[in-house]
C-alpha cells in the first residue's frame, strides 16, 4: 500500500465523521453492533451498579428459583471459613465486581460472552450462618443445584477454595466431572485440625464422594514447600504439571496434554489466583514464589476452545493484601476468559 494524498482523502472521506458506532470492516462491525449504539454510545465501564463483568443483574428467588431463558449464571461465593493462612477471601466477589474494565470483546477468540451467552450475575449465595463452614456448604450445593438442574451452567467467584467441593458435588451428581484445575496447590490434602472441610483437601473430598473422575484432572502450576501433602492427587491418577516444568514444556504443550487428559466429556475449570506469581497478585491467601505470569495464564485458558466446559470458578482473592487491585483486575480478567470459553462449550454454548 502506497501512501500518498489520494490515500489519504480515501481515509477521511471514510472515517473523518464516523462515531464510534461506524464499523467498516464487516467482522469488527458484527461486534459493534451488539456493543455501540448507532449514535456512538456505549455503557460507561465506571457508570451503574457494578456486577461481574458488567453482566446484567438478575434476581433469582433463593427458594423456587426462576433463572428464565439463562445459559450461564454468574454468583458470588463470599466465604472464606476454610483458610489455613490469611483470610479475606470473602471479599472476592465485591473486589471482581468493581473491577470497572474488564471486555467486552476477546479479541483472540471472537467473542464477546456477555452479549453472545445469555448470561446474568445472579448475587451472591445466602448462608445460614457467617460461622459454620458445614452449613455454608450445604448453601452452596443447593443453590448450584438449582442452576444446574435449571439447564445452566455455573460460573462462581469466591471465597476460598473449599467451595469447589460442593459446586462438584451439584454438578458431578449425575456423573463424574474432568477438572482442569490451576493453581499453586494440589488441594488434595486429608484432614487436620478434626475437620477434611478445608481449601487444602477440595478434590480428595470430591474423588471421595465419586463426583470428579481423576483420571480425567489435571492440575497446573503446583509448586511450594506443601508438595507431600499432595499423595493423594498421584494415588488417584491425577496429571500434575509443576510449575517449574511449563517453561521447558511450554504453554502449547500444556494445553494439548490438558485437552488429552479430559478429551470430549463434560469438565469443570477452577482458577485459584495464587497459581499466579505474587509479583502479579499478592492479593490471596497463600501465595507462592515461582508461579505463572498473567500472560502465561491467558494463553492457557485460550487454549482451551473447545472442551466440554459445564462450569468453573475463581477463587482466593484476598484484595486487602493489594491495594493496587492488581490481583482482583487478573482474576477477573479469567472470569471473563472462562465466560469465553462456554461460548464455545458444545454443553452450553448450543442452547
Amino acid at each position: 500500500m502506497v501512501w500518498d494524498k489520494t490515500r489519504l482523502e480515501q481515509l477521511r472521506t471514510e472515517f473523518a465523521d464516523a462515531n464510534g458506532g461506524e464499523i467498516f470492516d464487516e467482522k469488527f462491525r458484527k461486534v459493534a453492533e451488539k456493543i455501540i449504539s448507532k449514535s456512538g454510545t456505549r455503557l460507561a465501564p465506571y457508570a451503574g451498579i457494578p456486577t461481574f463483568l458488567s453482566a446484567p443483574y438478575m434476581q433469582v428467588a433463593a427458594d423456587d428459583p426462576d433463572f428464565g431463558n439463562l445459559q450461564v449464571a454468574i454468583t458470588g461465593i463470599p466465604m472464606d471459613l476454610g483458610v489455613t493462612n490469611r483470610p479475606g477471601s470473602r471479599f472476592g466477589p465485591r473486589a471482581l465486581r468493581a473491577i470497572e474494565r474488564i471486555g467486552p470483546y476477546n479479541h483472540v477468540l471472537a467473542t464477546a460472552p456477555v452479549f453472545d451467552l445469555r448470561v446474568a450475575d445472579i448475587g451472591d449465595i445466602q448462608f445460614q450462618s457467617r460461622y459454620r463452614l458445614e452449613l455454608s456448604h450445604d448453601d452452596i450445593e443447593k443453590r448450584i443445584t438449582q442452576i444446574v438442574d435449571a439447564g445452566v451452567a455455573p460460573l462462581s467467584v469466591g471465597g476460598d477454595h473449599s467451595i469447589s467441593h460442593p459446586i462438584l458435588k451439584a454438578i458431578g451428581r449425575q456423573q463424574p466431572v474432568g477438572l482442569i484445575h490451576i493453581d499453586a496447590h494440589c488441594d488434595t490434602s486429608g484432614a487436620f485440625d478434626q475437620t477434611k472441610f478445608h481449601h487444602g483437601g477440595p478434590f480428595r473430598n470430591a474423588v471421595l464422594d465419586g463426583v470428579l473422575d481423576p483420571t480425567r484432572t489435571i492440575q497446573i502450576g503446583i509448586r511450594g514447600s506443601a508438595e507431600y501433602l499432595w499423595e493423594f492427587s498421584y494415588a488417584s491418577g491425577m496429571t500434575v504439571i509443576h510449575a517449574e516444568d511449563i517453561s521447558g514444556m511450554g504453554i502449547a504443550a500444556v494445553v494439548a496434554k490438558a485437552k488429552s487428559i479430559v478429551g470430549d466429556g463434560p469438565t469443570y475449570l477452577s482458577f485459584d489466583v495464587d497459581s499466579l506469581d505474587p509479583s502479579f497478585a499478592p492479593g490471596t491467601g497463600t501465595p507462592e514464589v515461582g508461579g505463572l505470569t498473567t500472560r502465561e495464564v491467558l494463553e492457557l485458558i485460550r487454549g482451551l476452545k473447545g472442551i466440554n466446559l459445564v462450569g468453573g470458578d475463581v477463587v482466593e482473592v484476598a484484595p486487602q493484601y493489594d491495594a493496587t487491585t492488581n490481583t482482583a483486575h487478573a482474576a477477573a480478567q479469567v472470569l471473563f476468559e472462562i465466560l469465553s470459553l462456554m461460548v464455545f462449550s458444545p454443553s452450553i454454548g448450543k442452547r
